[in-house]
């Protein structure tokens, strides 16, 4: 009788948006995943070609990831915390990373692992695979962030920063932040040229496609959830003042000269 092949290890994964999707599409063939998501009808979830299932079995998993947004973290962590094994390994992927991370070490219990993960990209980006992207990992609670970061370089291809929440946070305000900000703007300002226009330009605009199409809370745990945010913005917008000033005082000298 030929031998049963062996099982694959079981994911739990919880939020099925867009970002949810392309953690399904990469660790569907590696993983058993058993996907929940109260937003998303089960049938859509297994058209995806995975299994949909109740949060108590998602939670129930060895290891549990949350793709939800940052504004239902607390509600989430706190719904699933019965429910984890002892020993379960619990990791985000959201683009912020003190306040899930404070959430997930208040919220859940000791005998849980946590590793805070930001992936540096996005369907977008992904489109042409894994290898070689950036992503974040912070240790919050336990010693599986490494092994966490062996597993993202050696299976995904992924470029591993080990990092800290607050690190991570400094740096993303700046990096996402004006970022988003810059596109924001530049969205509200269309329509733009689109035939006389220069390489950097359209460097600037290909940046701005990017983003343009992400969700509003990406956005807003971006700009309101990263608790350094709000100083880049203020350095941003002071500076940009500042220049405006100064090409208002060139302008109206050489109106006298």
């Amino acid at each position: 009788m030929p031998s049963s092949p062996i099982p694959l290890p079981a994911i739990g994964l919880i939020g099925f948006g867009a970002f949810g999707r392309l953690v399904a599409t990469h660790l569907a063939p590696l993983f058993s995943l058993r996907v929940h998501d109260p937003f998303v009808p089960d049938s859509a979830i297994a058209a995806a070609g995975v299994a949909p299932c109740s949060l108590v079995e998602a939670a129930a998993c060895p290891v549990v990831i949350l793709a939800a947004p940052v504004s239902t973290f607390a509600a989430l962590v706190r719904d699933i915390a019965p429910h984890l094994q002892p020993g379960t390994l619990v990791l985000d992927v959201g683009s912020v990373k003190v306040r899930p991370a404070q959430i997930m070490r208040a919220g859940l219990p000791p005998d849980i692992d946590v590793v805070a993960t930001h992936p540096l990209f996005g369907p977008q980006s992904a489109r042409s695979g894994l290898r070689g992207l950036k992503i974040a990992v912070c240790p919050v609670r336990g010693d599986r962030a490494r092994q966490v970061g062996a597993f993202l370089r050696r299976a995904l291809g992924l470029t591993v920063i080990l990092t800290t929440p607050e690190a991570h946070d400094r740096e993303a305000a700046a990096v996402q932040g004006l970022t988003h900000l810059i596109a924001k703007v530049l969205v509200a300002m269309e329509p733009l040229p689109t035939r006389m226009t220069t390489r950097s330009f359209d460097l600037v605009m290909q940046a701005v496609g990017m983003v343009r199409h992400d969700a509003p809370e990406v956005y807003h745990a971006i700009e309101r959830e990263n608790p350094y945010a709000a100083e880049v913005r203020r350095r941003f917008f002071d500076l940009a003042a500042q220049m405006n000033d100064e090409l208002g005082e060139i302008e109206v000298a050489g109106v006298e000269g």
